[in-house]
């Protein structure tokens, strides 16, 4: 299915968007700290068609059958449901939260087709909203700047679809550069690229999509937000962002076992962004490898959201000569990251899906990721 099976005719322009990688720093974006993402050759493209009424209408080639459509006059949240409104609440968010005024606009006809996977821990739908906002912004003559945008996306995300995500994805997808990744102050929003360097070391990125999905918007990505700002409160600080390692002795006193251990988990994956960071600048991809196996056993242990299937393709590559290996994105299913040699790609590759056919898993779907540029008129 295209824009044109759909609307009957050619779309004025295309906007595309990648999916993102972390390849640190999980769930530290809602807690005001540090990430590092990188955008990744995986992207969502957007086609659009300039209509002379109110209206925005959409379809996808992932629900060929179905349009969607909502007047500019009538967006609000309680109209939205579904993947729609991912594309629906950037214009709303647009209004609502960068003060757009939309009054004299247009809508438009969106057509939307992706191969980022969806609930792989890859950001599929960040990659909808970033560049879905890139576009309206462009074709309404608005004034935002890339980080305004990313500002949108997260409102877009936590009002309008109702997930409590961070805003890690989105700066991810509209600020990602080729080789390298996006290290991101979350409260700041202060950004700096720091060279990968994967190409000129022999190295590559695996994914390793367990199949198992998983759903931001419900359950255990909401209760640890929770436990995170109940352990900030107690701390008395606005954000675990400003608990150190050091106040980790003093946070175990007044914090029970469980809100503890998800404290702590923050608190050394912030200090892990930073390592990783340094150590890429002074040494390079291959010593990040021990963060990155440390990140995983913070995410299994402390703030508990691995899955077995996870675990097993961590371990996996891990025993198969992978230099570092981590779950990704925000867990309960989803992928692992494996930082591998070019030439071990194949033998971790067999590993882990050997691993998971032995273990009565789903297959895996594992593939090869480059760090890419971020959203962009096509």
């Amino acid at each position: 299915m295209t824009f044109q099976q759909v609307y009957g005719y050619e779309p004025a322009v295309r906007y595309s968007a990648p999916g993102r990688v972390n390849l640190i720093g999980e769930h530290t974006d809602y807690n005001d700290g540090y990430v590092l993402p990188f955008a990744i050759d995986r992207r969502t493209v957007a086609s659009i068609g300039q209509r002379d009424d109110r209206l925005i209408r959409v379809a996808s080639a992932f629900e060929p059958d179905a349009v969607h459509e909502l007047s500019l006059d009538d967006l609000s949240p309680e109209n939205m449901q579904g993947w729609s409104a991912y594309v629906f609440g950037i214009a709303w968010a647009l209004r609502e939260q960068a003060g757009a005024d939309l009054s004299g606009k247009t809508g438009f006809d969106v057509f939307i087709d992706s191969d980022v996977p969806v609930g792989a821990g890859l950001s599929s739908s960040a990659a909808i909203e970033c560049g879905v906002a890139l576009a309206f912004t462009d074709l309404w003559g608005l004034d935002l700047s890339r980080k305004q945008l990313a500002r949108v996306g997260q409102y877009s995300e936590n009002h309008a679809v109702g997930a409590p995500t961070g805003i890690m994805d989105q700066s991810a997808s509209l600020l990602g550069e080729q080789d390298a990744v996006v290290f991101l102050d979350c409260r700041t929003l202060d950004t700096a690229v720091v060279d990968l360097a994967l190409e000129a070391n022999g190295l590559e990125v695996l994914v390793i999509d367990t199949r198992v999905e998983h759903a931001h918007a419900t359950g255990g990505y909401k209760a640890r937000r929770e436990s995170c700002e109940r352990g900030a409160a107690a701390m008395g600080v606005p954000a675990l962002r400003d608990v150190a390692v050091e106040d980790l002795p003093r946070a175990e006193e007044l914090l029970d076992d469980e809100t503890f251990r998800r404290v702590r988990h923050i608190v050394t994956e912030d200090q892990r962004v930073l390592d990783t960071v340094r150590t890429l600048r002074e040494q390079g991809p291959r010593a990040i490898g021990e963060l990155l196996v440390a990140s995983h056993a913070s995410m299994r242990d402390d703030f508990e959201i691995s899955v077995p299937e996870l675990d097993l393709a961590v371990e996996t590559a891990m025993a198969n000569g992978a230099v570092g290996a981590r779950m990704t994105g925000g867990g309960f299913g989803g992928a692992a990251i494996a930082l591998v040699d070019r030439e071990a790609r194949g033998t971790i590759t067999d590993a882990v899906t050997s691993a998971f056919a032995a273990a009565g898993y789903r297959e895996p779907t594992v593939f090869t990721v480059h760090a890419a540029q971020g959203a962009r008129r096509d």
